[in-house]
């Protein structure tokens, strides 16, 4: 149970200190208990806690909006605030559709997503998600969709292959997509910039998302990034996708937004997505109970302001390239690691059977979830993920520290991962299990 949180450590009611490496999962960009936020919600629970968007907007929200579509530099301006990753996907897929409906294409109704992708796990997110355990009990309830090869140049980039001839070839795996379906038939391509707990901090390969971009734009299919985990500074810019000199039609933000002191997402639209709602039935239509709740943008507010008052996003690229130097010195040369990979204060560690041919771990031995539990005895919270490669087989262990996490405490997640790796492969040979 815990019973409290400090800093960058969570404390367990028998006064257990764990440090929260993985920022629960990615959401703790501040760490806990930071006074600033916390004086925040306070204030603005004294002042309204609640006013439905019926009736009214709220100057926490309105001064929220205006702060994410600054930080786009003026691409996304229209922010539509909800209260989970999910449903934030959920808003930017009926964004598309209605958008379609507005400029005549009503037979538009296909969303293209990746293999090895996750977009949440109401039903809609799912459907769109690449996730084979997730999906498989609810497979039944989902909407058909189309999903693609992932870009994941670690496993899928062919021998002697470079970086700019991988990307280019899994880009165009979408259009091949489109041609077979009919591109007329298609609203959205979804695919998150930097995928997150599915394969594990996996960066898109050099001219990927701009190829992609330039197909989307070629048939009038809108492009959706993802950007729940991997965005709102995560990467280092505020929007990953920055890095590759690309912009979406619509973005989900979540886990970052609010740093975990509220539940609050967002989708963010373009002026042309906007306008087609503006100048058509004359609004989106859409509505959650909760959306654009005082209290969770005030916190939010709060949030990014420290952040930018603090400049932690040039400093989540310094101290992400700490810990990539960190982990690589550690790890490069470990006859178990396969791939160290990442942006910013999203990393992860690939765990293989066979570092040369990078055959994975046979799935039953759960090794993921075997480290997961060693790191936590030594007081490390990482997130785990198997299936990393095909859905079934592969592990990896993903960081997401949070952003005023030091180069001293960086070395101490890398100590403790290393002896909890070091433990779980001992508990391996110890149950009699090879690799």
């Amino acid at each position: 149970m815990a019973a409290g949180g400090a800093g960058i450590e969570l404390i367990g009611a028998d006064g257990r200190r764990y440090i929260d490496a993985s920022g629960g999962a990615a959401v703790s960009c501040l760490g806990h208990g930071h006074p600033v936020v916390t004086r925040a919600i306070v204030a603005q629970a004294e002042r309204l806690a609640y006013a439905h968007t019926s009736f009214f907007t709220n100057q926490p929200a309105e001064r929220l909006a205006e702060i994410l579509a600054g930080a786009t530099a003026g691409r996304l301006n229209h922010v539509y605030f909800v209260d989970s990753g999910s449903e934030a996907v959920e808003t930017a897929l009926k964004m598309a559709r209605q958008y379609h409906l507005e400029c005549g294409q009503p037979q538009r109704v296909r969303v293209v997503s990746r293999a090895q992708s996750y977009h949440g796990n109401t039903l809609g997110a799912l459907s769109v998600s690449g996730n084979p355990a997730r999906r498989a009990p609810y497979q039944p309830l989902l909407f058909e969709t189309s999903q693609i090869e992932p870009c994941f140049a670690y496993h899928y980039a062919g021998p002697g292959e470079t970086a700019e001839a991988y990307g280019r070839r899994a880009a165009d795996s979408l259009q091949a997509e489109l041609l077979r379906v009919g591109p007329e038939t298609v609203m959205a391509f979804i695919a998150e910039t930097v995928v997150g707990a599915t394969a594990g901090a996996v960066p898109p390969s050099p001219g990927y998302l701009k190829r992609i971009r330039e197909i989307c734009d070629r048939y009038g299919v809108l492009l959706i990034l993802d950007e729940v985990m991997c965005g709102t500074g995560r990467t280092g810019t505020f929007l990953a996708c920055e890095q590759d000199d690309v912009m979406p039609d619509i973005v989900t933000l979540a886990k970052g937004l609010g740093g975990g002191y509220q539940p609050i997402a967002a989708a963010i639209c373009t002026d042309e997505v906007y306008a087609a709602f503006e100048q058509g039935s004359g609004a989106f239509r859409h509505g959650h109970t909760y959306s654009a709740h005082p209290i969770a943008c005030a916190a939010a507010l709060a949030v990014q302001q420290v952040i930018h008052d603090e400049g932690l996003v040039a400093r989540v690229r310094q101290t992400g390239e700490y810990l990539h130097d960190t982990l690589t010195a550690r790890f490069g040369q470990h006859i178990h690691v396969g791939d160290i990979r990442g942006r910013g204060l999203l990393r992860a560690v690939e765990l293989v059977a066979d570092r040369c041919t990078k055959v994975p771990f046979d799935p039953s031995f759960g090794l993921n979830l075997r480290v997961k539990s060693a790191a936590f005895e030594r007081g490390l919270l990482v997130y785990p993920g198997g299936g990393t490669v095909d859905g079934r087989y592969g592990d990896h262990i993903l960081l997401a520290p949070p952003y005023i996490a030091t180069n001293q405490q960086m070395d101490l997640i890398v100590d403790r991962l290393a002896d909890a790796l070091e433990a779980a492969l001992t508990s391996l040979a110890a149950d009699g299990l090879a690799a």
